[in-house]
C-alpha cells in the first residue's frame, strides 16, 4: 500500500504570483495526502484552486480538508475551490484550534460572507460538515488511516497532524515557532520514525533572530528535529514570499549539503511513500 503527498502550495503568508517565484512555486499552504481511498488536503492556500481542477478531472467525489488553523494564507483558496460548488461532492472540515472562537464553520461564515465574499458557505453544496476537535485528539479517516494531533505554538493556536497508513507516517507540522537552543520535546515524540516531515522552515536560523515571535521556525531547526527523531525525509515548506528562486535554491542546496535526507518543497512536487 502506497502514501502519495502531493505539494499544491508551498509558500507561507502571501501568495507570490512573480516570475522571481516561478522555480518553487508562489501559491500557499495546501498538501494532500493520498492513502487506502482516502484523500486528505492540509490546508486552503492559494494552491486548492489546481488541487480543484485536479480533482474534477480525475471524478474525485469526496475528501477531508484539516486545517493547521485558520489565518488568511491557509484559507484563502477554499472559495476557489471547485468540488465544493458541486452537489456530486462530499467534503468534511475539520479544525483542532478554533473552538475557542466559535469553531471552524464560524470562521467560515465570516469569510464567506458580506462584504468580504459575495456568496455564503450554505451555497457550497459540496461541503457537508464541519468538525471541530482539540489538539491533542487522534481519530481514524475510513478503516485503515490513522490521523493524530498536537497543539501547535502560534499566534492564536495551530495543530500539527501525523497521518498513518499501510506502516508510513506523514507528519505536517506548520505554522510552528521553536524556542532557539532547544529542541521540543512533543514534536520530536510526535515526529519520530515517520516517513516524511513537512516542517515550517519560513527563515534560517540568521533570520530568525529579528523574527522572534512571529511564529515561525527555520530551516536548521527542522534538520536538527528530523535527525533527533530519526525522520526518514524531511521537507523544507512555508517558504518566506521574500525568498525568491535564486534565495531559495541557495536555501536548498544548504539543507542537502547539511543533510542529504532534506529536500526543499516545490509546487507540484509528489511524493510516493
Amino acid at each position: 500500500m502506497t502514501v502519495d503527498v502531493t505539494f499544491w502550495g508551498v509558500r507561507g503568508s502571501l501568495p507570490c504570483p512573480t516570475p522571481d517565484h516561478l522555480a518553487f512555486g508562489g501559491n500557499t499552504s495546501c498538501v494532500t495526502v493520498e492513502a487506502a481511498g482516502q484523500i486528505i488536503i492540509l490546508d486552503a492556500g492559494t494552491g486548492i484552486f489546481a488541487l480543484g481542477k485536479d480533482m474534477m478531472r480525475r471524478g474525485v467525489t469526496s475528501a477531508t480538508l484539516l486545517l493547521s488553523h485558520a489565518h488568511i494564507d491557509h484559507i484563502l483558496g477554499f472559495p476557489f475551490f471547485g468540488p465544493v460548488w458541486s452537489g456530486d461532492f462530499s467534503l468534511t472540515v475539520m479544525a483542532g484550534n478554533l473552538t475557542p472562537t466559535g469553531g471552524v464553520r464560524r470562521v467560515f461564515d465570516q469569510v464567506l460572507g458580506d462584504p468580504l465574499f459575495p456568496v455564503p458557505v450554505q451555497a457550497m453544496s459540496g461541503v457537508t460538515s464541519f468538525h471541530d476537535f482539540a489538539a491533542g485528539t487522534t481519530f481514524m479517516l475510513g478503516p485503515d488511516v490513522l490521523v493524530k494531533t498536537i497543539p501547535l505554538n502560534h499566534p492564536n493556536g495551530a495543530s500539527a497532524y501525523r497521518i498513518e497508513s499501510g506502516g508510513r507516517a506523514v507528519c505536517y507540522v506548520t505554522d510552528v515557532e521553536h524556542e532557539a537552543g532547544t529542541l521540543d520535546q512533543d514534536i520530536l515524540a510526535f515526529i519520530k520514525d515517520c516517513d516524511l516531515l513537512i516542517y515550517d522552515s519560513t527563515y534560517s536560523d540568521e533570520e530568525y533572530v529579528k523574527k522572534v515571535g512571529w511564529g515561525h521556525s527555520t530551516w536548521q531547526q527542522g534538520v536538527r528535529l528530523s535527525k533527533a527523531a530519526n525522520v526518514k525525509r524531511y521537507a523544507v515548506f512555508h517558504h518566506d514570499p521574500d525568498h525568491t528562486d535564486d534565495i531559495m535554491r541557495e536555501v536548498e542546496a544548504s539543507v542537502t549539503n547539511l543533510w542529504r535526507n532534506a529536500f526543499v518543497a516545490r509546487e507540484g512536487m509528489i511524493i510516493r511513500l
